[in-house]
Order: C-alpha cells, then structure tokens, then sequence
C-alpha cells in the first residue's frame, strides 16, 4: 500500500481522519470534484446533504476504480459543503458513513472542510475531490 495514515502525537486526534498521509508509491492520481451526479448526470438526493455526500465518495470510488485503485489510496480529500455551519456535521458523516458500508472501507486521510457560497449547479449541495497516490 502506498499510503499511511498517522496521528503525530504533538497533534490533536481527529476521529474522523488522520493528520497526516504519507505516500510512498510512484503514481499520483488527482480526482476533480465530484458532486452528486449519477452516470447520466442526474443529481441524486436533491436537497439531502448526506445522501449527496454518499454519491460524491461513490464517486470518487468509482474514479478510484478506473485508476487501478481503492479509497486505501486516497493521500488527501477536500469538501466543499454550501452554506456550511457545524449543526451539518452529523449529517455529513451520516454520508460518509453510508458511503464507507457500501464500499467496505474506512477513509481517513487527511481532509480539508470549506464552506462556500455555491456550486456549479445549485441542487448540488457538496463537492468532494481526492488525490491519490498508487504503487
């Protein structure tokens, strides 16, 4: 595997993810946003957060696939929520939660939360994007 997660001890722990990702393997895959679009580019869950936040990790797995990876590979994710304030919280891990038992999986790496104004199309409600090293 070419991805490890760690806590550094002089560092808070974060239940939810690690704060560092160290990556030993030598093929970077970079994931663009991915929003709550099916593959016809209808949007799944309009108006619920954390089925939106499931579909993007769906994703991104997919895209993971297509790479010759899993969400194990993962070095890093940014999610863009709109209008965000921390009452979303639970309903953003909800997502995750939902996307981590479909796919078997517990990602962690390192993540970067922002709150912004609006996305590309307004239904959606979060944008999520990855990188990714393989061996």
């Amino acid at each position: 595997m070419a991805i490890t997660l760690v806590n550094p001890p002089a560092l808070p722990t974060i239940d939810v993810y690690r704060q560092v990702s160290i990556a030993s393997g030598s093929k970077l895959v970079f994931i663009a946003g991915q929003v709550a679009w099916d593959a016809e580019g209808t949007t799944v869950g309009e108006g619920d957060l954390a089925a939106q936040v499931e579909r993007c990790y769906l994703n991104i797995a997919a895209a993971l696939a297509e790479a010759g990876g899993t969400f194990d590979d993962v070095a890093k994710l940014n999610v863009h929520v709109v209008d965000w304030t921390p009452d979303k919280m639970p309903t953003l891990l909800e997502g995750i939660s939902r996307a981590a038992a479909k796919l078997g999986v517990t990602p962690v790496p390192p993540a970067t939360l922002l709150g912004v104004a609006a996305l590309d199309v307004p239904e959606h409600l979060v944008e999520v994007e990855a990188t990714a090293v393989l061996d």
